[in-house]
């Protein structure tokens, strides 16, 4: 898991533009590789895209995953050896708004870009990220594995567990051997779904997300809004699911018997309720950001539980990633702990304008390094 394989990779991520996606490119980019982006303008203002100045050092295509006919046209630009998807309408609130769009985006966008990997007989290995929502939430104790039934609630959640049917189905009835012999006289890609549970880090501007609301609370001086503080969460660095996906889309492209469906999340004890994740924020913000003269740490961090009646939101989800463990070897680097450290460093570089493109290239550089001296990690797949 050193990145060397990706040099000179021709690489098309969709959603490149969110918080992700930009954390994807960036590390991509670290290692040489030859990226495409494709998707709809930075979501956020300020965006982290926008921040590290990404549009110029990659192909970044501005367009709408729904637009297939555009789709089709850079897949052919660009042959692109290694997609991966993650463009999404990624927020549950928005969906109860905006159900139409939602669907749109997340249902028919999935489509698309299966039938733009399947015109496409450059590509190698495709990977399509989901979420850990699209599981039946039957609110037990313990993971949800590969093999449970899929049926979100929500409209995000339940539009992700389409997007799981679509690719399903296209990988069963396109992305066969016998299809791609009688159309390129090659192999068929593999094709693998991702599912990532909640993903923190430094960098995410979104709405309704509990980090950002803590940001922007504390550099506002106001208190931190909390709407359910005994909701369960299994909690992540955002490069955990971003090396997983990575990691999965090498392995497959090496070993297309890897291809499959895989849990990414954290170890059982780094799923926290939201009241617990949002007071180790405050105790690691009041000690570090005032440490390292941050000016926004003369607002002490503190929340308040002010439930706001809002739709149905899952009290308890974990997920059982046995099987990504079992197969590629694979064990979370950072605790919960050590990525709110991540994210108060990356948070306090913002806050006081210095370059938090290199906080980035250092927290890739570690994470990396520390997945490396792992010992039970296999070097080769």
């Amino acid at each position: 898991m050193n990145l060397d394989f990706y040099k000179g990779k021709r690489i098309l991520v969709t959603g490149h533009t969110g918080f992700k996606g930009s954390w994807m490119c960036k590390a991509l980019i670290n290692a040489g590789a030859d990226v495409t982006g494709y998707a709809l303008k930075a979501p956020t203002e300020p965006s982290l895209f926008d921040m590290l100045g990404l549009a110029s050092q990659m192909n970044s295509v501005e367009g709408d995953i729904r637009d297939l006919a555009h789709l089709l046209k850079v897949f052919e630009e660009v042959k692109p050896e290694i997609v991966i998807h993650m463009a999404a309408q990624p927020i549950v609130r928005d969906s109860y708004k905006d159900p139409v769009y939602t669907y749109e985006t997340n249902v028919m966008g999935t489509v698309n870009i299966c039938e733009a990997a399947r015109r496409s007989p450059s590509v190698r290995s495709f990977v399509n990220v989901t979420t850990d929502k699209v599981y039946l939430n039957k609110e037990w104790q313990w993971g949800y594995r590969e093999n449970e039934e899929l049926n979100g609630f929500d409209p995000y959640s339940n539009s992700k567990s389409c997007s799981e049917l679509v690719t399903s189905s296209y990988k069963n009835s396109f992305f066969t051997d016998e299809e791609y012999h009688k159309m390129y006289c090659v192999d068929a890609p593999a094709v693998t779904t991702c599912r990532a549970g909640n993903v923190i880090g430094g960098g995410d501007f979104a709405n309704d997300r509990i980090i950002p609301d803590c940001i922007r609370a504390v550099s506002d001086g106001q208190e931190i809004v909390v709407r359910n503080p005994y909701s369960t969460r299994p909690y992540q660095h955002v490069l955990e699911p971003v090396m997983a996906y990575l990691m999965i889309a090498e392995a497959q492209y090496k070993d297309r018997t890897l291809a499959g469906s895989y849990n990414v999340g954290p170890d059982d004890s780094d799923c926290w309720t939201t009241g617990e994740l949002v007071q180790l924020f405050c105790d690691k913000w009041n000690v570090v950001a005032e440490a390292a003269g941050c000016s926004a740490a003369l607002n002490k961090a503190k929340w308040v539980n002010k439930h706001d009646g809002g739709p149905h939101e899952a009290n308890f989800l974990k997920l059982d990633c046995s099987k990504l463990k079992t197969i590629f070897g694979w064990k979370p680097v950072w605790n919960v702990e050590t990525t709110m450290e991540k994210i108060v460093e990356w948070s306090v570089a913002y806050l006081n304008g210095e370059d938090v493109g290199a906080v980035m290239d250092r927290q890739i550089e570690e994470f990396v390094g520390e997945r490396l001296a792992q010992k039970n990690i296999k070097k080769d797949y």
